[in-house]
């Protein structure tokens, strides 16, 4: 070997010897660095819009702790010196930037871990912060109707949401509970048959938990519907195959269907006999909605068997799993897919199970409070006051 050569490979080793040693003392330093943060979704979390110090945040829950997106982000780049990313902080642009920030997302729950920092300013205790609806407000609302068989049952031998007519006066002849079969349900064959879906106003109707809804005097048929609800994205979905439906959801989160069941039947819809669904459906406020999204990442098997649980002031009056729709979570994507687009952040109510007010004629009244939970994902509060109540500048 000439001496030229030997000085090459003395400096080639001396180069891999101080590469080795660099890389060791980054791993062992105080904060990780970017090489040592995983960008897979090995820690759960869910997504959330909150209010905390007087502003509006986009945040990142773990366990019992609330981070803000955008402060973690930036501790993160800083302490682990990753790469600078910009992160939406409204949910609706973050689901559409989901495919780029997703990996950062996923960094910040890996780093942080189960137990987030109590000590930093964008961390917050759950219970010290204001949970909104997670979206302000989607495009579409679409709901599916009687998608549970035992609701469906239950609702026919209710009368299917038709008031006593007033006393006043005869009501005009309808057929049978407004033209509803309940026992169709049986009979259903979901690749065969088309849903019943309906929309409500986003802007309109939707409103964040906790918050109340108030029941306009004389209306006493007012009626809860707890809900699993899909969030579609990243992408704009149309004409999508059922196979492929998926591949076009979001997450997952929490819809009440507030209802009116005919409390002012004054109207005669000579034309098309039957309920009227924006008499009953599209009333103002009537789609509480979150607290949280849970992305589907972190439910692989979807909502496929997922626990429902409606409480009426603390007693379970809804109990159901979402193994019992009758559509399943894709029949619905395809189906409303192929009559319209719906674009991210926008929401398909899934239906509500047996026990409602109108199974059970036990409607709602100011002073009550209705909270559904759904399993794995969290639990949305609505309390219920009269209109009278309201504040004036609300």
């Amino acid at each position: 070997m000439d001496a030229f050569t030997e000085v090459l490979m003395t400096r080639a080793i001396w180069t891999a010897t101080a590469l080795l040693l660099g890389a060791t003392a980054i791993g062992c330093a105080s904060g990780p660095s970017a090489t040592a943060i995983s960008d897979r979704p090995d820690t759960p979390f869910k997504l959330a819009t909150f209010e905390a110090a007087g502003q509006t945040r986009l945040g990142l829950v773990l366990g019992a702790r609330v981070l803000d997106i955008a402060g973690a982000n930036q501790h993160l780049t800083t302490t682990a010196r990753l790469a600078p990313l910009a992160i939406p902080t409204e949910m609706k642009a973050l689901i559409e930037q989901y495919a780029t920030v997703s990996p950062r997302l996923y960094q910040i729950a890996n780093y942080f871990g189960a137990n987030a920092p109590t000590n930093q300013p964008f961390a917050f205790d759950e219970a010290a912060v204001t949970f909104k609806a997670p979206i302000k407000y989607p495009w579409n609302l679409m709901a599916a109707s009687a998608n549970y068989k035992a609701h469906a049952e239950g609702m026919g031998a209710a009368g299917a949401g038709q008031a006593p007519p007033p006393a006043a006066r005869a009501a005009p002849a309808r057929p049978p509970a407004g033209g509803f079969d309940a026992s169709a349900a049986s009979r259903i064959v979901p690749d065969r048959d088309a849903p019943v879906m309906f929309a409500k106003s986003p802007r309109s109707c939707i409103i964040d938990p906790n918050e109340p809804f108030y029941i306009v005097d004389g209306r006493q048929r007012t009626d809860y519907e707890g809900e699993l609800a899909i969030v579609m994205g990243p992408r704009p979905a149309y004409r999508v195959p059922r196979e492929q439906a998926l591949d076009y959801v979001f997450g997952y989160t929490i819809m009440q269907d507030l209802s009116d069941r005919g409390s002012e039947r004054l109207r005669e819809v000579t034309m098309f006999p039957g309920a009227n669904w924006f008499d009953g459906k599209s009333i103002d406020r009537a789609a509480p909605f979150g607290p949280v999204i849970v992305p589907r990442e972190f439910l692989p098997n979807g909502p496929s068997d997922l626990r429902l649980t409606t409480r009426l002031n603390g007693e379970v009056v809804q109990d159901a799993r979402t193994s019992n729709l009758i559509w399943s979570e894709p029949h619905l994507v395809a189906y409303v897919t192929s009559r319209m687009t719906l674009y991210p952040g926008d929401v398909i109510s899934t239906g509500t199970p047996a026990g409602t007010g109108m199974e059970r004629q036990v409607f709602l009244k100011p002073g009550d409070v209705v909270s559904v939970e759904v399993e794995g994902i969290g639990t949305l509060t609505t309390p219920f006051k009269a209109l009278s109540e309201k504040p004036t500048d609300h």
